[in-house]
């Protein structure tokens, strides 16, 4: 009887080894990345489409990784987001019959949320880069853009380009075009989290400028602003705006699908005229 229950234990435990095993196998293969390449029946690789559509209208949200920058993300009287690229989010996730959930992420890790899948698309006045073109896939470019040298008016005419500014002392946004600019021209910066606080250095004499979104610039420096006193007269560089992705994520093509219809039927061209914002088109 004994020798009996012991060639069963034996065998319970030879089944539930295997039983680990294979549940851990399946797990293993549920988290492996949705964009595997295959090879087909001629021995060829084929890129697997990452199904994020369905799994954020499972989700009944899209998820999307922001940083508080007027006028294209921003916190209205209400403590609500506003903003051009909130609205156009907001329009986007109505077509898609899902909730826009807006996240702050830091935005020198910004790929790694994405990555992560803690957030579905980085959507906030984002610069298309090569950089971006290898971590994600990137949407059609929607906005135009520059970078520019943000100072106090009342030095704006001795700084007339690149040159004269090598002295200065700049704020950037870290991970963002200002700072690759600023970079690529030697100039003297620091990094900080956004481009609202690389403002805010400037007005509070930390720094001598910044070099921000052009976008930013006109909506927030000027006459009948908060920074009413500073102003711009360089542009470094021009860019685009676009939306990005998972790799190989077919939320992509949906996304630029919708972005030319709302071209189309005025959608985009209401919500640029309002936040005063130039469309690619």
């Amino acid at each position: 009887m004994k020798k009996f229950l012991a060639i069963m234990l034996c065998m319970l435990m030879v089944v539930s080894v295997f039983a680990a095993c294979s549940e851990k196998e399946v797990k293993t293969d549920d988290n492996k990345n949705d964009a595997m390449d295959i090879i087909n029946a001629d021995g060829e690789e084929e890129d697997v489409v990452v199904a994020d559509l369905d799994a954020v209208k499972e989700a009944g949200k899209l998820v999307i990784g922001i940083t508080e920058y007027a006028p294209m993300n921003y916190k209205d009287e209400n403590d609500e987001w506003t903003g051009f690229d909130t609205e156009f989010a907001l329009a986007f996730c109505e077509k898609l019959g899902v909730a826009a959930e807006f996240v702050v992420i830091d935005w020198d890790n910004k790929y790694t949320e994405l990555d992560a899948k803690s957030i579905d698309c980085i959507w906030n006045g984002m610069t298309i880069t090569e950089e971006g073109k290898l971590n994600a896939n990137i949407s059609n470019p929607y906005v135009k853009n520059a970078q520019v040298v943000v100072m106090a008016n009342d030095v704006l005419a001795d700084y007339a380009d690149v040159a004269s500014m090598a002295d200065l002392e700049f704020a950037v946004e870290s991970g963002s075009a200002g700072a690759q600019v600023a970079a690529d021209e030697g100039l003297n910066a620091i990094e900080v989290v956004d481009q609202a606080t690389a403002l805010q250095e400037v007005a509070s004499g930390s720094v001598d400028a910044c070099i921000i979104d052009i976008t930013m610039a006109n909506a927030m420096t000027g006459e009948g602003t908060s920074y009413a006193d500073y102003g711009y007269s360089v542009e470094l560089s021009t860019e685009e705006y676009g939306v990005a992705f998972r790799k190989d994520s077919d939320l992509t093509e949906e996304f630029n699908t919708a972005m030319a219809d709302m071209m189309a039927d005025g959608t985009l061209d209401a919500l640029a005229e309002k936040y005063e914002i130039n469309l690619l088109k």
